[in-house]
């Protein structure tokens, strides 16, 4: 798995709440301004592009209400909240219609997912497979793949981003790329399966289409 390389600003970025002229507003100016692509991009990895820009302001605003708390390194504090944001969205959603939401999480991960790593184009049978096998993952499994490998973040900054220890993540992590493996290893021999039946059935007919068309030459003579 590779990182996206487009990270580009949203079109239209929430500014940061309003506010006098002081440290505190010159500090939240200051961390929207480091940080606000990459919590879009974050967001929008996860949900679909409306709700990313909601998620992005949403979670400035948090930053603004808990400015105290957001440590020197902000961006593992700011997906991390981004992350508890979402989860309870997601939550309201399942306790409306848990059938639904189940579903709808399930596309929202694949859509999203493969938005991000085909920025639109149509994406191979491989990528298609690993989107399945990334969509079929428990939800933090999934997420210490994609914060390391679509968000560059290393093990410890990943960890905090997480809400766990450095050597909790490392086993999220390690378990995680083990799952994604079985689940890709299914994939490629269900596809290998799948490739051979259809060249035995194609088989069959030709021979049979041969087998026919000799019998009604021999018929003509």
């Amino acid at each position: 798995m590779t990182a996206p390389a487009d990270r580009a600003a949203p079109a239209a970025a929430p500014s940061p709440p309003a506010g006098g002229a002081d440290p505190a507003r010159a500090r939240l100016e200051a961390l929207y301004v480091a940080h606000a692509v990459a919590v879009h991009a974050y967001a929008r990895r996860r949900t679909d592009p409306a709700s990313a820009e909601d998620l992005v302001a949403e979670t400035f605003l948090v930053a603004w209400r808990r400015l105290d708390r957001v440590p020197a390194d902000a961006l593992p504090w700011l997906y991390a909240t981004a992350g508890r944001l979402l989860a309870n969205h997601r939550r309201g959603e399942a306790r409306r219609a848990a059938l639904a939401a189940r579903v709808g999480r399930e596309r929202a991960v694949v859509a999203g997912i493969g938005g991000a790593a085909a920025g639109g184009t149509e994406l191979s049978d491989d990528g298609e497979r690993l989107l399945r096998g990334l969509a079929a993952l428990r939800p933090a499994d999934r997420e210490a793949l994609l914060l390391t490998a679509w968000e560059g973040l290393e093990p410890a900054r990943a960890a905090t981003a997480m809400g766990c220890t450095k050597a909790t993540f490392h086993v999220r992590l390690h378990r995680a790329r083990r799952r994604l493996e079985a689940a890709l290893e299914r994939e490629r021999a269900a596809a290998e399966v799948q490739a051979s039946a259809g060249r035995a059935t194609g088989g069959g007919v030709d021979a049979d289409a041969a087998a026919a068309s000799g019998s009604i030459e021999e018929a003509r003579t």
